[in-house]
């Protein structure tokens, strides 16, 4: 099963591909995006070599991946990811995958990174059947925390990842939040909405 194209209200999620580096270029130029992740921008050669991580990585499991985000008018909005999960502290299983998001500063406050994430989580659950998704961030993160908390993700953990050269706020270590397949397709836990339609 390919990835396909998906479509919210505002946005279009195409799936990544070699003409959307330019996007990833752009993104990850920015430090303020990659504060919480790097501390600082990429390089263009880093930058390159992520995406092709990126295009190999998304191929594991059939469905998953990273999108690239735009507005239906076609105004950049960010990166989407919904790889397998593979962290150094994640679970080898193809039953689980990773969600998370990238957005340029521009977008910020809209509520785009909700908007996509709920369509990744309704073909992740609905389409491709996957099991659990997860997703995690610094502690001191609280715009992507709260993005998972309206998600009607719940709190797992908080733990401490062993990094060379520690962000500030790292003191307080990475959190992660998951939903299981038929928590999601039941509406519990319920996000700050109310309780989610069975779908």
């Amino acid at each position: 099963m390919p990835q396909p194209v998906l479509t919210t209200e505002r946005l279009r999620l195409d799936p990544l591909a070699d003409d959307h580096l330019e996007l990833e270029v752009a993104l990850d130029g920015d430090p303020e995006v990659l504060r919480f992740l790097r501390g600082r921008a990429r390089s263009r050669d880093e930058v390159v070599a992520s995406h092709a991580e990126r295009m190999a990585h998304g191929r594991r499991v059939d469905g998953l991946g990273f999108w690239a985000a735009t507005t239906h008018d076609g105004d950049p909005v960010g990166l989407m990811m919904l790889p397998p999960a593979h962290g150094p502290d994640q679970p080898d299983d193809p039953t689980v995958c990773d969600l998370g998001y990238r957005l340029f500063r521009r977008q910020w406050g809209r509520g785009y990174a909700t908007e996509a994430s709920r369509a990744l989580l309704d073909h992740a659950f609905g389409t491709v059947g996957q099991r659990l998704v997860i997703a995690q961030t610094m502690a001191v993160n609280a715009g992507s925390r709260a993005v998972m908390e309206r998600l009607g993700m719940r709190y797992v953990r908080t733990f401490h990842g062993d990094v060379d050269e520690p962000l500030p706020g790292a003191e307080e270590g990475e959190v992660e939040y998951a939903v299981t397949r038929a928590e999601w397709l039941t509406g519990r836990p319920q996000d700050a909405d109310g309780p989610r339609a069975t779908r």
